[in-house]
């Protein structure tokens, strides 16, 4: 398993005398690996930082484990919430004082109260959630075959996928896959991911190169490059394309009514 991705979107992180707190932090932590969140000091450091002064300096602790990631609760008061953003409004309660509560959802939002009018959130992505290959299925364990890229097909990161494919899968012909903005335009009429971010759709094209498809970007280390996000979108549908991932029946995802996007000049 490849562990999980912690990522805390800019301005989510709470606030400290009404300014908004730092800017976004991606996080990855392999299979036993844990990280720390609270509002943190020079005696308790955090890995992640949470700026809000109803959020305990160790607020809790992500865990990941060989197959799903484990949250502690470490306030004695205050409850925390972790919602599948993915589902139709599933939620866990980690009540105060738990520890190591198993999150079996693949994407997840955990959130904080606050006194304020808003709340205080970050994402995880969970390890790879492995499924069976159905051909295989049926005979004695030590037999049974494992699907090489386990994707979701209800999941975002798979809408997005499918959004990037979308020109060669209606024969276009295109010059370049659809950049970020392209892909959160495309989306937009979906009536339950309209509201997706160009931030968002980035955070899962990178979910999608680095943990479900796995693929090797050249020149990605490369530094001062502005298209380096391009290799991670070509390489990508590349790989979707090319072993059947995304197929033309997967465009029934999309919304209706909408053009793909131009093509990228």
């Amino acid at each position: 398993m490849s562990g999980i991705v912690i990522h805390l979107p800019q301005g989510s992180g709470g606030g400290a005398d009404g300014e908004a707190c730092g800017d976004a932090v991606t996080l990855r932590l392999g299979p036993g690996q844990r990280a720390r969140f609270g509002r943190g000091s020079t005696s308790t450091p955090v890995e992640l930082r949470l700026a809000d002064a109803a959020i305990s300096r160790l607020a809790g602790e992500i865990r990941a484990a060989e197959d799903h990631w484990q949250l502690s609760n470490h306030s004695t008061t205050h409850g925390y919430l972790v919602e599948n953003p993915e589902g139709a409004g599933e939620y866990l309660r980690v009540p105060p004082r738990r520890a190591g509560a198993p999150i079996p959802f693949e994407f997840s939002r955990v959130v904080l109260p606050t006194r304020r009018d808003t709340t205080v959130s970050f994402q995880v992505f969970a390890p790879d959630h492995v499924y069976l290959d159905p051909r295989g299925m049926g005979g004695p364990g030590e037999s049974r075959t494992l699907t090489a890229y386990s994707l979701d097909e209800t999941a975002t990161y798979f809408l997005v996928l499918v959004a990037l494919c979308e020109p060669w899968l209606r024969d276009r012909s295109p010059v370049a896959v659809p950049t970020t903005p392209q892909v959160v335009e495309r989306l937009r009429g979906h009536a339950a991911r309209a509201r997706l971010t160009a931030r968002a759709v980035s955070s899962h094209i990178d979910y999608l190169a680095d943990e479900k498809l796995r693929v090797g970007v050249p020149g990605a280390a490369d530094t001062g490059r502005p298209d380096r996000r391009n290799g991670k979108r070509e390489a990508v549908v590349g790989v979707a394309l090319k072993f059947g991932i995304v197929r033309e029946e997967h465009l029934a995802l999309l919304p209706p009514g909408a053009e793909p996007a131009e093509r990228a000049r």
